[in-house]
């Protein structure tokens, strides 16, 4: 039985143990729980979350607080 270049060969015929998929721009292996990669998955969207009250800000020259009705 050969494979493809593109396939990695089965694993269950051979009773290997997959190996685990890695990130796409690190070689952390995403993991449940308080791990490095979750860490940082939530740090850049924290960062993007900022990033958007900043733009929101910025277009309605209001503050995002005001904007989203918390304050009077």
């Amino acid at each position: 039985m050969s494979t493809s270049p593109n396939q990695p060969p089965a694993s269950s015929a051979t009773g290997a143990t997959p190996t685990p998929t890695t990130s796409a721009t690190t070689r952390d292996v995403p993991d449940f729980g308080w791990s490095a990669y979750a860490e940082r998955v939530n740090g850049r969207f924290a960062m993007l979350g900022f990033a958007a009250v900043l733009v929101i800000e910025a277009l309605s020259g209001d503050s995002f607080l005001h904007w989203a009705g918390l304050v009077p």
